[in-house]
């Protein structure tokens, strides 16, 4: 993609700026021109390009001693060098100097073009391995889990996956929405790149900017042009999680950019075409959100074409034994040393605890047990207090028996227990009990089936 990219061309003969400028805007760049290599590093000193095109003899400060001290100061965009024919070891000397290539004048207006774009993809490329570099250093985890709703979700990924449908991931803090768009994402095909922004987490002012991208003096100090997430995102997937805390009007223009497929930087009044795909979240009731005037209702139906609910923590208790086990593993690699054991009696306690936090807070509790425990089994003195409490677990872990060392028996009966328990109490009140349990009527129901109560 050419649009928006910024390309300054250093030349002291004006018609020569002249033509390569025209040509430029024809693909859509955004140009800047010098007529010497100071004037260049003038320009360069306050606005970011992408590409320089330099002629090699100019007065004052010469292409090559241009190219030198560019790359004495660490810039790494590619350098194209201008030559007249019968010069053409100047510009060899140049390529020694790390110029990505040269052309000869006259100018031939077609082999301009091409050189222009490869110039231009690479660099497109280098910005992407710049950002992959820094995503690869994030341990996003796994997904771990067996538990039937967890079976959907992923048949809902495979599914989703290939489509350019917009994707709406609902669930509580801490469940995982951000491993599953990043999942989806990497069963697309899309070639771009994964774009995570958390809408919470910045101020609307500068939410806007960051997704936009802005140009040099859109506002007070915006001293260089910069380009937003949305652009970044172009061929790939645009994760914008907690979006229900987005200011309303930039929600507006969010809805406008998905029904237009362009993106105009702050302070620019030319419109960069995008392909992006869009993957929301909320840890919120997107409908009471619409109703509460957080979330427009246009925006909630164009991103909702495919809604994906992950369950909390609580309703998957399955899984807490695999989920801790792959925890404990984790942190284990970190700080070598034999494997961890997770001892029943603290498995236990696993299950029968609450977890307002979901996975993120079971990761967290795990990685707390590694750094207290001095052997390699982790009990139940490694776990917090609070684990225990009764404002924390629907019963007492110490109430369960321990003598069955079959992990999955041991959990089968404890949770038949739970629901026989939170029966009871509500009196055979299906929604009291789900309420005491803090699952579901539907995942209720199941259990019942299940364990025929």
């Amino acid at each position: 993609m050419l649009n928006g990219s910024r390309v300054l061309v250093a030349d002291d003969e004006a018609n020569a700026r002249r033509v390569l400028e025209i040509l430029l805007r024809k693909l859509g760049c955004e140009v800047y021109s010098a007529p010497d290599g100071k004037a260049a590093l003038d320009i360069l000193s306050k606005t970011p390009v992408d590409l320089l095109i330099t002629d090699l003899n100019m007065p004052g400060m010469s292409g090559l001693e241009l190219l030198t001290t560019l790359r004495n100061d660490g810039h790494t965009f590619p350098v194209i060098v201008v030559t007249a024919y019968g010069t053409v070891e100047n510009a060899v000397a140049a390529m020694k100097l790390g110029a990505f290539d040269f052309i000869i004048r006259p100018l031939d207006v077609d082999q301009v073009e091409i050189v222009i774009r490869r110039a231009l993809e690479v660099q497109r490329v280098h910005q992407e391995n710049v950002f992959l570099r820094d995503e690869m250093n994030k341990d996003w985890g796994e997904f771990v889990g067996q538990c039937p709703s967890m079976q959907k979700i992923y048949e809902l990924i495979r599914q989703a996956g290939p489509s350019k449908a917009s994707i709406f991931i609902i669930g509580e803090t801490g469940t995982g929405k951000e491993l599953v768009a990043r999942a989806i994402h990497s069963n697309s095909g899309r070639r771009g790149l994964f774009v995570p922004i958390n809408c919470a987490a910045i101020p609307a002012d500068i939410l806007e900017s960051e997704l936009f991208g802005y140009v040099r003096g859109a506002f007070t100090g915006a001293h260089k042009d910069r380009i937003g997430k949305f652009e970044l995102a172009h061929g790939g997937t645009l994760f914008l999680d907690e979006i229900t805390e987005m200011n309303p009007s930039i929600q507006a223009k969010l809805l406008r950019v998905l029904q237009e497929s362009t993106v105009d930087r702050l302070g620019s009044n030319h419109s960069i075409e995008i392909d992006i795909r869009i993957i929301a979240a909320t840890n919120r009731d997107p409908l009471g959100a619409v109703q509460a005037g957080r979330l427009r209702e246009d925006l909630y139906y164009r991103i909702n074409v495919l809604g994906i609910q992950l369950p909390p923590l609580r309703e998957r208790r399955e899984d807490i034994p695999l989920l801790a086990r792959h925890f404990l593993e984790k942190y284990r690699r970190s700080l070598g040393g034999d494997a961890f054991i997770l001892s029943n009696e603290a498995t236990q306690a696993l299950i029968a605890y609450a977890w307002p936090g979901n996975v993120r807070e079971l990761e967290n509790m795990m990685e707390r047990a590694v750094v207290l425990s001095q052997g390699t089994e982790v009990d139940i003195r490694h776990l917090p207090q609070e684990i225990l409490s009764t404002e924390g677990s629907v019963i007492q872990a110490s109430a369960v028996e321990t003598e069955d060392m079959n992990l999955e028996a041991c959990v089968a009966k404890l949770e038949k227990r739970l629901v026989n328990k939170a029966l009871a109490e509500s009196a055979g009140n299906k929604a009291k009990a789900a309420r005491l349990l803090q699952i579901s009527e539907r995942t209720l129901w199941y259990k019942i089936k299940k364990y025929g109560l």
